[in-house]
């Protein structure tokens, strides 16, 4: 029976609130990243990115917390569903360090939390029935209304011919055998605990856990004995965690060593954090399960799925893709500490990039010099009129997919603040208007360390005017401020747009751009996104498609720039780069904005009527670009 879910998770779901220092106590922490969080809501997320369909049924908070979990879990492709929100209760926090290699401090503040809230009542058998699979975790069998509920669904599971699975996921302090201090423990022994989990392991058809969560479900600290006590109860397949000795699979009666259980191929690495490397396990042993592999093969998804998360920071975020991983089996390890692999680390970023931006149609008001030239321009009046056209960009866009804007953070502050949260693509431009060799906003700070105040769904935009022919000091210093601003970019999780420009610096030929292109890609920068000028030729066209591709095949694409061209001339070059599934759409101001901001600063027209006049202007051009694609699609179908 075809069913649209592969999987539903139950449990605890938190915010993570990682401390960005590493090797420090986490009384010292003085800055701390935050992530989705907590067992099922990791490996929700982590068999989505493997290409699962997945759902969780967890609780959160009416409140910011609660949202970011069901806005992130929704931009990981998870079935949110399931996700109830508790107007009485809050989101749980976890707090979490990397003091060294084997201390790894964390703070649970669940007292009374969302995800414990869970009733019953908020298990529904017709959505339960969707799934192929329901995977439950330990916590939520540690107290009666939570345990109820989890069992009601195990049970609608079994009924429906679902396949059942633990992750037992044994944390003593969440159980009430351990105090609040200790959050890191991962084993205390408890016959309580025992007896409950032993009450409920005939519902699964795998069980999962370390060695040390062996034990406790066993209830003996003898591993093998605590395997055959779990099977006397259950006929599940148990795989059992052995660390670097990576795991084993038991499908029957328990032999005398736990070397003679199914293995996977296991891989060395430098351990990081282990925080969330067990639900990143998980992940990777359900991807093989479900699709029917045989053990050998899903452990080798696990042992890798749970080799990225030891080598990185924070839980959800280490996990890998389904392309990340067949790269990374194909390859191979090139060095052990994972986390600085660049030709990994650029896969897994550009594979787990969020939302879908195949069409863009961008009005570009990032513009400085060109309105501070305008007659009554001010900053205060030009704030204003930003915000204008803000407005027209919204009128226009109306919650649809596909709209963008350009906007800067000096003279456009106020509509920056505005568009966060409205679904607008947002680029924010760092370069100093004009320069050459290429000068940054003062307000980037010379380390460029304003961008960790950026919101992460900014994207930084960087206009360098080169050409191939500038000299070497002209390409030194310019290469200088891109390479470290695209790590800087990424070091704060933001996507990278770079603007090259060089009919501006000299002649032009065919291969003129393709060659600036290839320059950047050599020096190591990969952008998100590239912005050019509208070429005269389809060869231009195609030189630039082809260097970019050729160094990176998972760019998000090209937007094409107007040159505040007139829409006739806007049109041709629209008509020319649709031809290309590259380029994505298009990023104009002027043609949109410049009569309008005229205008509107002389005094001549109103707020509603420049609004006006812009939204007609950006909704022509987004015509014009919409039926050339649509045109360009015909004629290479």
């Amino acid at each position: 029976m075809s069913r649209p879910l592969d999987l539903i998770t139950i449990g605890r779901s938190s915010v993570d609130l990682y401390g960005a220092q590493i090797g420090g106590r986490l009384e010292d922490m003085g800055a701390f990243d935050k992530y989705i969080g907590g067992s099922p809501t990791n490996i929700a997320c982590g068999t989505a990115r493997l290409g699962l369909k997945s759902a969780v049924i967890t609780g959160v908070g009416d409140e910011h917390m609660g949202r970011f979990i069901r806005e992130q879990l929704a931009r990981e492709g998870v079935d949110t569903r399931g996700v109830k929100t508790d107007p009485e209760r809050l989101t749980a926090l976890v707090l979490l360090g990397i003091r060294d290699q084997e201390q790894f401090p964390l703070i649970f503040y669940r007292e009374n939390c969302a995800d414990m809230g869970l009733t019953v009542d908020d298990i529904d058998p017709e959505f339960i029935r969707q799934a192929r699979a329901v995977v439950a975790t330990g916590t939520h069998l540690s107290h009666p209304q939570v345990e109820t509920a989890t069992i009601k669904a195990l049970e609608i599971a079994r009924a429906a011919g679902m396949q059942t699975a633990l992750d037992i996921d044994y944390r003593p302090n969440l159980w009430g055998v351990a105090g609040h201090g200790e959050g890191e423990s991962r084993f205390v022994e408890s016959e309580r605990v025992t007896a409950k989990l032993q009450s409920t392991l005939h519902l699964f058809d795998l069980i999962v856990g370390t060695e040390e969560e062996f034990h406790i479900a066993g209830g003996s600290t003898d591993t093998l004995a605590a395997l055959r006590a779990v099977r006397k109860v259950s006929g599940a397949a148990l795989v059992c965690k052995r660390g670097a000795r990576g795991a084993v699979a038991f499908t029957g009666d328990i032999p005398d060593s736990l070397d003679r259980g199914e293995a996977g191929e296991g891989f060395p690495i430098e351990v990081f954090n282990v925080l969330g490397a067990g639900d990143g396990f998980m992940s990777g042993l359900l991807k093989g399960w479900l699709d029917g592999e045989d053990w050998p093969t899903a452990l080798k998804y696990a042992n890798a799925c749970g080799a990225f998360a030891v080598s990185r920071h924070g839980c959800t975020p280490a996990y890998p893709s389904w392309e990340e991983l067949q790269f990374f089996f194909a390859r191979g390890i090139t060095r052990p500490d994972l986390r600085n692999d660049a030709e990994l680390e650029q896969v897994h970023w550009a594979t787990n990039r969020t939302g879908d931006w195949s069409t863009m149609r961008v009005f570009a008001f990032d513009h400085r010099v060109q309105m501070e030239q305008m007659d009554g321009a001010t900053p205060e009046t030009i704030g204003r009129f930003k915000q204008l056209c803000l407005d027209a960009a919204l009128k226009i866009g109306d919650g649809a997919p596909g709209y963008g804007i350009l906007c800067d953070g000096r003279l456009g502050r106020d509509a920056l603040y505005r568009a966060e949260g409205t679904g607008l693509w947002i680029g924010r431009p760092v370069e100093w208007p004009g320069s050459r060799p290429l000068t940054l906003e003062p307000q980037l700070g010379p380390d460029y360390g304003g961008l960790r105040e950026w919101p992460r769904d900014q994207v930084v935009k960087c206009l360098c005017f080169c050409h191939p022919d500038d000299d070497a000091g002209m390409w030194q210093a310019q290469e200088q401020t891109v390479l470290r601003l695209f790590h800087a970019a990424r070091r704060n999780s933001l996507e990278f747009l770079l603007e090259v420009i060089p009919s501006k610096c000299g002649p032009v030929a065919d291969d003129t751009t393709a060659r600036v292109i290839r320059r950047f890609y050599d020096l190591g920068v990969r952008p998100d996104w590239w912005k050019l000028e509208p070429f005269t030729t389809d060869a231009a066209w195609q030189q630039a498609v082809d260097a970019i591709e050729s160094n990176d095949p998972r760019t998000r694409g090209i937007v094409v720039l107007g040159l505040d061209a007139s829409e006739e001339e806007l049109a041709a070059s629209f008509a020319r780069a649709a031809r290309q599934p590259l380029v994505k759409g298009f990023a104009v101001g002027r043609t949109i904005f410049g009569q309008a901001a005229r205008d509107w600063l002389a005094g001549r027209i109103s707020d509603r009527d420049a609004v006006r006049t812009m939204g007609d202007n950006f909704a022509r051009l987004c015509r014009i670009w919409d039926e050339a694609r649509a045109r360009a699609g015909r004629e290479a179908a």
